[in-house]
């Protein structure tokens, strides 16, 4: 508790642990940010202690059976467990899903994502931000990809079959920083994420987008560029029209950690449908799975 005090600095409650800080404070929801081993005994404390929802980050407990098994007591608790799953707040990823539901692109066809963050190279890499990332036996896919795995999903619907090259490119780290992964829609769309976190793009912070997407219609295509901007161009035509503007974006990534909190709060006030309930998101855990054995079979896997 002094460690934490210092930490803390004045002003701010200490308490000896969370089972402890949920009977003094009573808290409408518990937003947890630890790691994956620590997710479990969290929930459950949060489900004895009757918080009214709890919000878990991401990647969601140590494996896809203990996600299910917490999604399942949280559904019997009859408490909302929604997975910190934030870059589908992004806004330009909202713009998109308004365009898209808006029939502008016509018959979609495909959708590419380019993730380039370029902190990758060299003995340092992410020292200074995440240093854990070194020692990661599964890094890419398991920590950054899953973003996008949800993200399409949330444009695009379910995913039915994945085709996965993943390769490890730093020596100095244990898992994989790039991916090409080719993912199969219901409707015949294809998905590709093509990922290399030693290459950048054209952005004063590529944190903001992390990338650069394309989504590709019969009547017309959707850009995103490093700055934020989502512009549409028609079929045929070669002028682009601005459907959200860049902007100074506060916070993370166009503030979606926001955007994210704000969401359960106003689901909770029953203003809209929880998004990223867990007994829905236990599915990204299953398209992560079906990544990993995609590569190690060299085969396209079904779902």
């Amino acid at each position: 508790q002094d460690r934490a005090r210092d930490a803390a600095g004045p002003g701010v409650s200490i308490f000896g642990g969370l089972p402890a800080m949920l009977e003094a404070v009573r808290p409408d929801i518990l937003d947890i940010i630890t790691p994956p081993a620590t997710h479990a005994a969290a929930i459950r404390a949060a489900l004895q202690a009757g918080v009214r929802a709890i919000i878990c980050q991401k990647p969601f407990c140590t494996s896809l059976e203990e996600a299910e098994t917490l999604a399942k007591e949280a559904e019997r608790a009859g408490i909302p467990l929604v997975i910190h799953e934030n870059f589908r707040f992004q806004p330009w990823f909202r713009e998109a899903a308004k365009a898209l539901d808006s029939g502008i692109l016509g018959q979609l066809h495909q959708v590419t994502f380019r993730l380039r963050t370029g902190d990758g190279q060299g003995p340092k890499a992410y020292l200074d931000r995440q240093p854990y990332f070194q020692k990661m036996p599964r890094l890419f896919v398991h920590e950054t990809g899953v973003h996008y795995v949800d993200t399409f999903r949330y444009l695009l619907g379910p995913i039915r079959a994945v085709y996965a090259d993943l390769r490890r490119m730093n020596p100095v780290i244990a898992g994989e920083d790039a991916a090409l992964v080719v993912f199969d829609f219901d409707n015949g769309v294809r998905a590709t994420l093509d990922a290399n976190r030693h290459l950048d793009h054209a952005s004063d912070n590529t944190r903001r987008t992390f990338g650069e997407a394309l989504i590709e219609g019969s009547d017309g295509t959707l850009e995103l560029d490093g700055s934020g901007t989502l512009s549409h161009r028609r079929f045929g035509e070669q002028a682009r029209h601005t459907l959200l503007a860049a902007q100074p974006w506060p916070g993370f990534a166009g503030d979606c950690v926001f955007a994210l909190q704000s969401h359960v709060v106003a689901a909770m006030n029953g203003q809209r449908e929880f998004e990223n309930l867990a007994s829905d998101y236990v599915v990204v855990r299953r398209v992560e799975e079906a990544i990993y054995a995609s590569d190690a079979q060299g085969a396209k896997v079904r779902l």
